[in-house]
């Protein structure tokens, strides 16, 4: 066994608390080389490492997401109202045309007596 990859189970192992750096106690499968004469030295990839890129990330999405919902508020309350003043308009025309219709009515009731 190589030892724990997750970094929650890296923190049980080494009893760390949440400020401490998860990376520095990954030397359980640490490999080093030289490459040109420099020494390098390679470790596995922690797993649900929390990092500033990640929280950035997760900042940007809630913003990303809040932002639609906002957008598709404001334009619901724009059809809505658009709405509302096109059957304005065509109870006004309809209360028009039934008012021609009386008029013209009451004029051709008027004409027969």
């Amino acid at each position: 066994m190589r030892g724990p990859k997750r970094a929650s189970k890296i923190r049980r192992l080494f009893n760390l608390t949440k400020d401490d750096d998860v990376r520095k106690y990954v030397n359980t499968y640490r490999r080093e080389f030289e490459v040109n004469g420099k020494k390098h030295s390679k470790a596995p990839k922690i797993q649900r490492l929390v990092t500033p890129e990640t929280l950035q990330r997760k900042r940007r999405k809630a913003a990303v997401k809040k932002a639609k919902h906002e957008k598709s508020h404001t334009e619901a309350a724009e059809y809505h109202k658009l709405l509302m003043q096109r059957l304005k308009e065509q109870r006004e025309r309809r209360s028009e045309s039934l008012a021609k219709k009386r008029a013209m009515r009451t004029a051709s009731q008027a004409s027969k007596e």
